[in-house]
């Protein structure tokens, strides 16, 4: 064999292995993709899908992978639900009163003092009471719960620092549209603006809102601090996240996949919580070094909101049968907390 044989026949070999090893690799490539959005970043939901992730891909044995799709990258949320319920978007992850458009007892998670603090409030909806209703309740509208857990306290900002409950007066404020937080508002005296988040920024800057409700983590994740310089913490109403899985995909998926996707999803809820309090202890600190504040209403103000407050759920819902059940269950369910 003469010298340019023996090379064309090595170039053969190397090919004839690389083509073998593609085969392998497309043998043992993924058999369902799982793509995951949220419309926050860095923060306790972007987490979620990052455990979520690891774990699912390690218990399927590769054979669903996920793709993690933060800060609105599948599109606004109202889409990203649209998406799930279409089967066109296998996962979200969001504020819990977000899905009030499937059914109005999401809604309930915007009732201001319900719950003592963030560790009440993800206490009380992982209770095994009542955590497999809370996750089954979007069934019969196309999804399927994954997990759920509390991320914080909404909070306040506005570009006009809000020091008392008076300055709310008057002023335009991004609310996550549900009937309840409206009724807060206006007990405020300020005027609730339905707002995905992706919206926020640009509203702020052009005054189509004054200012805006949301966790802390968010305020900087965003870098809002360039907006408004003054978070304002009441306390008054928890942030509850939940992980949905389109119910159309799940059910494209063999039996034993389904159960895990599932099964995952539960044990990620439980170790998101306890990633969030260490999360969570940098936060204030995370605002400060962007040049914000964080102001706490003083006692006085608090008893006058918690007044102001207190009827909130029960004359929101006296009217909705099912939201007002679900409303004294969690009641119930939260006493023993």
């Amino acid at each position: 064999m003469t010298k340019t044989h023996r090379i064309a026949s090595r170039l053969l070999s190397c090919a004839a292995a690389l083509a073998l090893a593609g085969l392998s690799q497309a043998a043992f490539a993924a058999e369902f993709t799982m793509k995951f959005g949220t419309a926050t970043f860095n923060d306790t939901q972007h987490q979620y899908i990052k455990f979520y992730k690891e774990a699912l891909e390690k218990a399927s044995k590769g054979r669903i992978t996920v793709s993690i799709h933060p800060r609105s990258e599948l599109g606004p949320i109202p889409r990203m639900i649209d998406g799930l319920q279409l089967g066109t978007i296998e996962a979200y992850i969001g504020p819990a009163d977000f899905y009030v458009g499937l059914d109005p007892r999401f809604g309930v998670f915007s009732t201001p003092m319900l719950f003592k603090n963030k560790d009440h409030a993800t206490a009380v909806v992982q209770d095994a009471s009542i955590n497999q209703q809370l996750l089954e309740m979007g069934i019969p509208k196309g999804v399927v719960g994954l997990g759920l857990y509390t991320s914080g306290p909404s909070n306040y900002a506005a570009k006009t620092p809000l020091l008392t409950l008076d300055d709310f007066k008057g002023k335009k404020l991004r609310v996550n549209a549900t009937a309840l937080e409206r009724e807060k508002m206006r007990r405020f005296g300020a005027t609730a603006v339905p707002m995905p988040l992706n919206e926020v920024m640009p509203s702020l800057q052009r005054g189509v809102i004054d200012g805006t409700m949301s966790g802390t983590a968010i305020f900087v994740a965003f870098k809002m601090s360039d907006v408004v310089k003054t978070i304002t913490v009441t306390n008054d109403t928890m942030l509850v996240a939940l992980a949905v899985v389109s119910k159309v995909w799940l059910d494209k998926l063999p039996a034993d996949l389904r159960k895990i996707v599932v099964d995952v999803g539960r044990a990620t809820q439980v170790q998101t919580r306890t990633w969030e309090v260490g999360f969570s202890q940098g936060l204030d600190k995370a605002w400060a070094d962007q040049g914000g504040t964080i102001h706490r209403l003083p006692p006085a103000e608090l008893a006058k909101m918690a007044s102001l407050l207190s009827t909130v759920g029960d004359d929101v819902t006296k009217d909705q049968p099912a939201v007002n059940q679900l409303l004294k269950q969690l009641r119930g369910v939260a006493a023993k907390h």
